[in-house]
């Protein structure tokens, strides 16, 4: 591997920044020329590299951007998937440093995107510069695919897959966009949970009215929008959606077992990630159930009525709320998404009138694990962290995973983040340690797998669950 990458630690911390540094927030269209400046910023580093085949392909929202590296003849072909797209940095107030001012503290780079999932699309840049050889050439045949729709649910890159399957016919697909189990202990997954993504408007009077005058009997629309929310969710973290968990395919005893297995500190869980007071939900489920194996349903915000400074004495007319629901096994976003709309119906009072609108989703995702190219992510994680991966599940969603398996490539799911990363949060950040073994770490796997014949194999798609 190319050692005077690691000589140059602070050139990298300096191009990582610059890259971290634009808004790429795909959600707000204010934000929609500096996610072409993302996706800009990535062709030049895939030029840089030698690639070929650089292009950004366009469609309906932000673009994707496609890379071919040099061909290596009777070497297999890898995919790698990644996203240059942020989410909002709301609340800036809790940042410590400005999001999109890339700051190093005690070890770590803090920005939106250092660890999702900008952080992790440089380091499998440089892990794949790392292994170039005196002519650029790497060990074996690399295709990159970048979208900037991951957060906001978009459908650019399922367009183009589903129109160009043929962008997917590699023996693997790797995905760095997730974290280690605990420091020190990688891991590799085997589920995604499925999302549904909704808002919730409720709508009582023509307009909004002076309290005073008709305060107790005006019907306000903040107070039936809570009633309605709260009747979706039982204090216990039941969630009161007809149908809904009895489609849910449990976990199998072999997976239970194992995650018994993995060292938990439900005290370290509660104030170092969660950092409340309490932890919610079922009580006779474990942790790794309710955030791995089972539904859940949020309330992201609502929005309605006065909100400014001062005061203002009105009964709103209107309120919205944006919620979620997480799917697991068994589960289909066009079906709950279904089944939300009817239970909000049901739990509305008659003088109001409601819409649910379903703004983006995916369903759940299983992985089978046994095809050959897993166990040659496991030697690479070996060779530089010192053990295997363990296989666990993810409480979150990346939708376009079943594309990525179109032409029946096995989807690794894996990366360096850590679990008190803070992604989607204020002071979101990612370890520089975490950013050289990965480095190490994915270069190792390109070598491997370049001379393991796995691709050979016959592939065990990853499906849609």
């Amino acid at each position: 591997m190319n050692q005077d990458l690691v000589a140059n630690r602070p050139r990298l911390i300096q191009e990582l920044s610059e890259f971290l540094a634009i808004p790429s927030v795909s959600a707000l269209p204010a934000h929609t020329a500096d996610c072409r400046r993302a996706a800009e910023w990535l062709k030049h580093q895939l030029t840089e590299l030698g690639c070929p085949v650089v292009q950004i392909l366009e469609g309906p929202g932000h673009p994707v951007v496609w890379a071919e590296s040099p061909k290596v003849p009777g070497r297999p072909t890898l995919l790698i998937y990644g996203h240059y797209d942020v989410q909002p940095p709301d609340p800036l107030d809790e940042w410590l440093s400005p999001p999109f001012s890339p700051t190093v503290r005690d070890g770590k780079l803090f920005a939106r995107g250092a660890s999702d999932d900008k952080g992790q699309v440089y380091c499998l840049l440089k892990s794949y510069q790392a292994v170039l050889d005196g002519q650029g050439r790497p060990p074996l045949n690399v295709h990159f695919i970048f979208e900037g729709e991951e957060e906001c649910g978009g459908t650019v890159i399922y367009d183009l897959l589903h129109r160009e399957p043929e962008r997917t016919r590699a023996d693997a697909a790797l995905v760095c966009d997730m974290s280690f189990y605990a420091p020190g202990l990688p891991g590799v997954y085997t589920a995604l949970r499925g999302l549904c993504y909704a808002e919730i408007s409720v709508r009582t009077l023509e307009r909004d009215l002076h309290s005073g005058s008709y305060g107790g009997v005006a019907p306000n629309a903040i107070e039936t929008l809570a009633r309605i929310l709260c009747q979706l969710k039982s204090d216990s973290g039941e969630i009161r959606i007809p149908g809904l968990y009895e489609a849910v395919v449990p976990p199998t005893d072999a997976e239970l077992a194992t995650w018994k297995r993995l060292p938990f500190d439900r005290e370290g869980f509660l104030r170092g990630e969660v950092t409340g007071k309490a932890l919610t939900g079922l009580k006779d489920r474990s942790v790794f159930e309710r955030v791995w194996a089972l539904p859940t349903f949020e309330i992201h915000g609502i929005r309605g009525g006065f909100v400014g400074e001062g005061a203002k004495t009105v009964i709103p007319a209107q309120a919205t709320a944006k919620v979620s629901l997480r799917l697991v096994p068994g589960q289909e976003f066009e079906e709950v998404g279904g089944a939300l709309e009817r239970a909000v119906r049901a739990a509305a009072p008659e003088w109001a009138d409601v819409r649910v609108h379903l703004l983006h989703g995916g369903n759940p995702v299983q992985v089978d694990v046994s095809a050959p190219a897993f166990e040659v992510m496991n030697q690479a994680f070996e060779s530089v962290v010192g053990r295997k991966a363990v296989p666990v599940r993810a409480g979150g969603s990346i939708p376009i995973i079943p594309e990525l398996g179109l032409t029946g490539a096995p989807v690794i799911l894996t990366g360096i983040g850590l679990p008190d990363d803070g992604l989607h949060s204020p002071n979101e950040k990612l370890d520089l340690s975490q950013l050289w073994s990965g480095i190490e770490i994915f270069g190792r796997f390109f070598e491997m797998f370049a001379r393991s014949g796995a691709g050979s194999a016959t592939p065990r798609p990853v499906k849609s669950a």
